[in-house]
């Protein structure tokens, strides 16, 4: 069986580790990995690809940065001559950038079977481009491999068959529960000066947090007390980079001393951050599941989540973006307000295995 795996972004990176592990296990599985270079920061990839011993892309299509309509279209165009010439038994799309959808939607237009790992999560905003890309990829897909339940749920009532979906776990657990013990002896802490329990980390990267000047502000605002009770270690995505810079300039800095903007870090460091943080501040989907394993709490600064499981069991509390509501959440975790949290079923580090018999099947 040959199979194309796709990857675009760091986030992928993560998703697709332990599927290409799990194949190394199957000779019947002939598996190529397809890089589309959505994420283009080569540093950044090659460390992330080292640290998770993902083998290299066996092609790297370079699509670069462009808008979302432009890249998408060029992700299309450099994809299908490769199906067209390794002729694959199938697609594997992971989560729902670009690449996800580009991919997909060139795989079944060329009659190849597409599965989606990440398949039915659902934020129910579709000012989101992430909400578009995993609702379209979805709806083209034959087999949807769901990380929770909201995800089931999401896709009977789209009206999916049930033939198709399959409740497997969450491939980015598989990640980190393979990778913590190695991340415990990363030496970032003592790189940047920080005692276990003694700072937060903060990442932002949504458009909508990050490209109005008004939102971020008052993003700013609410940090701008957070920082006075501990280091807010922020390492800043590369696509808000300039963004940062026009709110936080010099001045502004100058008067949050202890918010730190950080170049983005490894993969196993920044694993260690979250770990022995006290709390995680974020706008990312992943993280939200990351902080859920490690229990430590999570304020994801957004109005909704497409993980709300992590909200319903685990240690996630969804912050808002205003100045107050997301002072008021975390003054909620300072007092130890909540804390603990479960582990969803199915969460247990084996989700790439259930995907690869399911495939094999």
């Amino acid at each position: 069986m040959k199979i194309i795996n796709i990857v675009g972004a760091r986030p992928n990176f993560i998703k697709i580790a332990p599927l290409m592990e799990a194949y190394r296990s199957r000779p019947e599985i002939s598996p190529l990995l397809v890089h589309t270079g959505q994420h283009y920061d080569e540093a950044m990839s090659d460390l992330f690809f080292r640290q998770l011993g993902i083998p290299r892309p066996d092609l790297n299509l370079e699509v670069g940065s462009s808008s979302h309509g432009r890249q998408t279209a060029e992700i299309m165009k450099r994809f299908e001559p490769v199906v067209l010439e390794e002729k694959p038994d199938l697609v594997v799309v992971v989560g729902d950038v670009n690449s996800t959808i580009a991919c997909g939607l060139v795989a079944v237009k060329l009659g190849v079977k597409l599965a989606h790992v990440e398949a039915g999560l659902r934020s129910f905003d579709r000012t989101m481009p992430e909400e578009i890309n995993r609702v379209l990829t979805d709806a083209v897909s034959d087999l949807l491999f769901c990380t929770e339940e909201s995800g089931v749920r999401n896709l009977r009532g789209e009206g999916v068959g049930e033939e198709k979906i399959f409740l497997v776990g969450n491939v980015m657990i598989d990640t980190l529960l393979r990778h913590r013990t190695r991340a415990e002896g990363s030496k970032v802490l003592n790189e940047m000066g920080l005692s276990p329990k003694g700072y937060a980390v903060l990442t932002l990267h949504r458009p909508a947090n990050v490209d109005d000047p008004k939102i971020f502000s008052g993003i700013v605002e609410a940090l701008e007390v957070i920082q006075r009770d501990l280091p807010v270690i922020f390492p800043v995505h590369p696509r808000t980079r300039a963004r940062v810079a026009e709110v936080l300039t010099p001045e502004r800095l100058s008067a949050l001393p202890d918010l730190r903007p950080v170049e983005p870090v490894g993969y196993l460091d920044f694993l260690k951050l979250m770990d022995e943080s006290r709390l995680v501040l974020t706008d990312s989907g992943g993280i939200q599941e990351e902080t859920t394993i490690l229990k430590v709490p999570c304020l994801t600064i957004r109005e909704n989540t497409e993980r709300p499981v992590t909200c319903e069991v685990g240690t996630n509390r969804l912050a808002g973006v205003r100045t107050e509501s997301i002072l008021a959440a975390y003054r909620q975790v300072a007092s130890g307000e909540g804390g603990g949290g479960d582990i969803p079923p199915l969460w247990d580090g084996r989700a790439a295995e259930r995907i690869v018999e399911i495939l094999l099947r």
